[in-house]
């Protein structure tokens, strides 16, 4: 008795099995996690040092090598992905190695932060403590800006504080971050003039601030038998009172600051990273969930409390959703959900049309039985519903009925035969069970490629293939148990054991016919099919390449990059510009711009870019798909022609990894005026394709620095340092920090800095007055000062892997990239690099080639155990080379389905490849294993051949029919369009190659002839 005559037999327990199943998929639906994109860990983390006054050639030399030699020392890392050395500022940013999962990166971030501890002696004098920066990968669902009309910076960041501090509590939310908060200061502006005829130094002035708003620790007092803090007065109470400190002027006269000075608080004139939405100024809040979690629930939930928290709310601010991931989530899940309950009918309704209703039921319930329980095993293996698992499903439905059809098939032929159920489930489970198996492992191997990859986009996919793993494996376990039980109850056995021929019909006859006559002229069938190989082999040279599609949301992106050195408040001003002509165009909804920075991290894949004076970036959001690209064009002409001094670029959303640059040509070598030769060259040989844009380095231009050329004699003689200058200069203009004020939960840092009329011209500059000791009065700049001279240098000078590094890149004006980059690659090569330096590719190719790479590494695992599942299975070689030499011809259907629809073969069309060869061989498997078991019970070859192909007939094509129809929900979502073009095409043809040439080469390895 075999597991198919025990289910009959036993029904409580099969009758288990299915409660069980289809129980536990209904209360896991309700209750597992629920994402957009699968989540997979960003195996990166910053390190970021300032060196205030350092030109970028010193930050690079004296602060970004040592860390750097720190850094490289961890064997976790993989590579420097990038060091950014920028005045005053170093920014590395570090790749850790592939093997590494998110568990183990905590342990991983102690050890960095050990390393770059050890290296601080080695540091410069001036430079502060290194930041590791573990965190910049978090993800911010929810992402909005809260603005408000009439409302201060503070009052918009005192209301955000507070609903952080509620929010947080909200079960299910990880952390809250407020961004874009304008720092508040207190400016003491004195005239120079003033300061030099009354004789007081700026360092007295300094010197007294920094000491009086100090906390004093004055000690305690034992008083009888009361132990009493002593706590001085002195410190500030407001700002006001900072007017009141006493200043000793040349003449011993005591003088109050305020008489002397103008005290205000402000926000910092220099802004740092702004906010705007809609040309409002705001504050954003990003909220991460915690890992796992139903993100549709937790915003519910978060929804409510906001909703009760509206009272603390002033009248006049409000919250504008930059991104809501609970609403696209529920939105995508829903979607997909339909999709898949479409993709069930469709594969119902194909069964009840081809296999009458009661069958068609039976295989139906089983269906759906499977997809509750993978869901069921889902929840037990902390999968979530998201992008890729749910696509997994939808992937997987035409191969989940497969087995079920094998053993419904066998069961009907043998019931109308006369044959009891339980007889009629014996037979037909024992006949085909370990066919089933080797067939379904088989499937199971070839996505195993997706599950062993290492990198970053094998992780992103990787629940497809643990999707499929579960689904399958299930599908074989209800195909032999709960398929013989339905069988059992709702089909009728046809008594007297002389019904008709089941392949007595004409569309059997007319196919065994056409079987017969391959197999007759097997050379002529062969040559056919080696010539369709060939063309094919061709024909996919034509066929557009690509990495990850752009995401379905309705949303893009406008980098804008203003000439390096600009000051942040007219990259501000143009940004705004450029924010209000969007929104004036049809179909535009909102625009979030920011300023000097990225935006929080509020997608997995959103790609952040450092900090930076020049750069802003504006989210526009259409009402439509597919208005963006009207938008899109439009917005690109405004800026090239009403501001042809930015720099910009427009991105789509992407949905899997990229970057914004397809083309990238990265020259490494010690010189930078080489690098920026070399990469001028490649530019050049980018702009003359007509099809290329947005072509740019990413060193940027020089900028101009003002050098006053120091006289170091003259300095001696009148006691005035390099940095008595240094100080005074930047008193001049900017201003110096002389001590902070302290207001509660803030502290405000005290500029002291000239007066408004006396900092604004440059022209004044040999006036400025310095401090000197030797004359106990100021002197003119002009007197320690030679000359001043107007130099250029690098503001940003990059590295890669400890090796200077400049990367050319550009973009194609069509969809495309790779006809594009082959071109300019060809050129590129051709260049005299001097020795020392090299050049390497980066852009889509890189990440495609390690894309691929990450499959290729494991493919020859998964194929290996396939070919010995093979093996194993026939214990021969023949019928195993028989299912291998067909796998190749799959080609054939991919390339016509993605030359006829202009479709891209991407990295989801890999995977749809990779599913063809599991289905292929799955079928050849059952072919062949019936052939050689008809052959086994003394049938003659030929008719042996003929019979099992004909008995297979019905199967093989309702499983590649309700697959071919069950991917048609998929053909709307550009995610999986690709991936599912290849499967339908490829199986349409693979369908034929199973039923026609798996048969004819049977014949000719086993040299079988018709018999005359």
């Amino acid at each position: 008795m075999n597991i198919g005559e025990y289910s009959v037999n036993n029904k409580v327990v099969s009758w288990l099995l299915i409660i069980i199943m289809v129980g536990g998929g209904l209360m896991a639906f309700d209750g597992m996690g629920k994402l957009e994109d699968p989540a997979f860990t960003i195996k990166m983390a910053k390190v970021v040092t300032r060196y205030p006054g350092a030109t970028a050639r010193e930050v690079q030399e004296e602060l970004t090598y040592h860390i750097e030699d720190a850094i490289q020392k961890l064997e976790q890392v993989k590579q420097i992905k990038m060091s950014v050395s920028r005045p005053g500022l170093s920014d590395i940013t570090i790749e850790f190695k592939d093997k590494y999962r998110q568990q183990d990166f905590p342990n991983i971030f102690d050890e960095l932060r050990r390393k770059i501890k050890d290296v601080a002696p080695n540091l410069p004098p001036g430079a502060d403590e290194p930041m590791v920066i573990d965190d910049f990968g978090d993800v911010f669902g929810v992402y909005a800006v809260i603005t408000g009309d009439g409302y201060s910076w503070r009052d918009l960041w005192d209301t955000a504080d507070r609903l952080k501090k509620e929010l947080v509590q909200v079960d299910g939310v990880r952390k809250i971050t407020i961004d874009g908060e304008q720092r508040e200061v207190v400016y003491v502006d004195i005239s120079r003039s003033r300061l030099a005829e009354l004789g007081i130094s700026p360092q007295s002035i300094m010197q007294l601030l920094e000491s009086q708003n100090v906390v004093v620790n004055s000690g305690n007092v034992t008083v009888g038998d009361d132990y009493l803090r002593i706590s001085p007065t002195g410190d500030f109470q407001s700002v006001q009172a900072i007017g009141d400190v006493l200043i000793s002027s040349s003449n011993r006269q005591l003088i109050y600051l305020r008489d002397i000075a103008e005290i205000t608080r402000a926000y910092n004139e220099i802004p740092r990273k702004m906010y705007y939405v809609n040309g409002e100024p705001g504050l954003t809040l990003g909220v991460s969930m915690q890992a796992g979690e139903n993100v549709v629930a937790v915003g519910q939930r978060m929804r409510q409390r906001a909703l009760e928290l509206q009272t603390i709310v002033p009248v006049g601010m409000t919250f504008d959703m930059v991104y809501d991931q609970p609403t696209e989530v529920d939105k995508s899940v829903s979607g997909f959900i339909v999709s898949v309950g479409q993709a069930v009918a469709i594969v119902i309704v194909v069964l009840l049309l081809f296999m009458g209703l009661r069958v068609g039921m039976i295989i139906g319930t089983v269906l759906l039985i499977t997809v509750a329980g993978t869901l069921f095993f889902m929840d037990l293996f902390e999968i979530e519903l998201q992008r890729i698992s749910l696509g997994a499903l939808v992937i997987a439905l035409g191969m989940l009925v497969d087995n079920a059809i094998v053993v419904a098939e066998g069961m009907l032929v043998r019931m109308q035969s006369g044959m009891s159920a339980a007889k009629a489930a014996g037979e037909a489970v024992g006949k085909t069970i370990w066919a089933l198996l080797g067939g379904t492992a088989i499937g199971i191997l070839a996505f195993s490629a997706i599950g062993l990859s290492p990198d970053s986009t094998g992780e992103f996919a990787s629940s497809l293939f643990y999707v499929i793993l579960i689904s399958l494996s299930l599908s074989w376990l209800t195909a032999i148990s709960s398929t013989p039980l339905l069988c059992a109850l709702m089909l009728k056995s046809g008594g007297d054991g002389a019904a008709a021929d089941p392949y007595g019909g004409k569309m059997f006859l007319l196919f065994r016919g056409a079987v017969g006559h391959a197999i007759n002229r097997r050379w002529l069938t062969l040559g056919v099919v080696i010539a369709l190989f060939v063309s094919a082999v061709i024909g996919f040279g034509h066929v557009k390449s690509g990495f990850f599609p752009a995401s379905n949301t309705p949303m893009f992106f406008v980098d804008i990059w203003e000439p390096e050195g600009s000051d942040i408040r007219k990259t501000r001003v143009d940004t705004l510009q450029i924010s209000d002509y969007i929104r004036s165009l049809p179909g535009v909804v909102q625009t979030t711009s920011v300023i000097g920075g990225p935006h929080q991290r509020f997608t997995l894949v959103y790609d952040a870019k450092e900090s930076s004076r020049s750069y802003a970036q504006i989210i526009v959001q259409t009402e439509t798909l597919e208005q963006i690209a009207e938008v899109w064009e439009k917005t690109d002409s405004y800026m090239r022609t009403e501001l042809p001094w930015t720099d910009p670029i427009i991105k789509p959303l992407r949905i899997g990894p990229g970057r914004d640059s397809k083309i990238e040509a990265r020259f490494h070598g010690p010189d930078p005026a080489v690098l920026r030769q070399l990469s001028e060259q490649a530019k050049a040989i980018m702009r003359a394709d007509s099809e290329s844009k947005e072509i740019r380095d990413d060193w940027r231009q020089p900028v101009k620095v003002v050098t006053p050329v120091f006289n170091e004699q003259v300095g001696r003689q009148l006691g005035v340092s390099r940095q008595d200058l240094g100080a005074a200069l930047r008193y001049a203009f900017e201003g110096m920090p002389v001590g902070t004020y302290r207001d509660g939960i803030r502290l405000l840092p005290i500029m002291l800095r000239a007066s408004e009329n006396e900092r604004g011209n440059i022209d004044s500059l040999r006036d400025i007055q310095v401090w000197s000791p030797a004359l106990n009065r100021s002197v003119p700049v002009s007197q320690v000062v030679s000359g001043f001279e107007t130099t250029w240098e690098n503001a940003v000078v990059r590295g890669r892997d400890r090796i200077q590094t400049i990367i050319a890149s550009c973009n194609a004006t069509v969809e495309s990239a790779g006809p594009l980059f082959e071109r300019v690659r060809a050129d590129i090569d051709m260049l005299d690099l001097p020795p020392g330096y090299s050049l390497t590719w980066g852009g889509e190719y890189e990440d495609t080639q390690k894309a691929q790479s990450g499959l290729a590494g494991a493919l020859p695992t998964g194929f290996l155990l396939m070919i010995l599942t093979s093996i194993f299975l026939f214990g021969k070689v023949r019928q195993p080379t028989i299912i291998w030499l067909t796998v190749p011809l799959a080609i054939v259907g991919i390339s016509a389905g993605l030359l006829l629809t202009g479709g891209a073969f991407d990295f989801m069309s890999i995977l749809g490849a990779l599913s063809l060869v599991g289905l292929l061989i799955k079928n050849a498997i059952v072919l062949i294993d019936e052939i050689d078991q008809q052959i086994d019970a003394g049938k003659d070859g030929y008719e042996a051949i003929l019979d099992s192909a004909v008995s297979r007939l019905r199967p093989v094509v309702l499983a590649a029919a309700t697959t071919i129809l069950g991917l048609i929900p998929l053909l709307g979502d550009v995610f999986f369009v690709n991936m599912s073009i290849t499967i339908m095409a490829g199986l349409g043809f693979a369908t034929v190659l199973t039923l026609i040439v798996v048969p004819t080469l049977y014949a000719v390895l086993f040299k079988i002839k018709q018999q005359p």
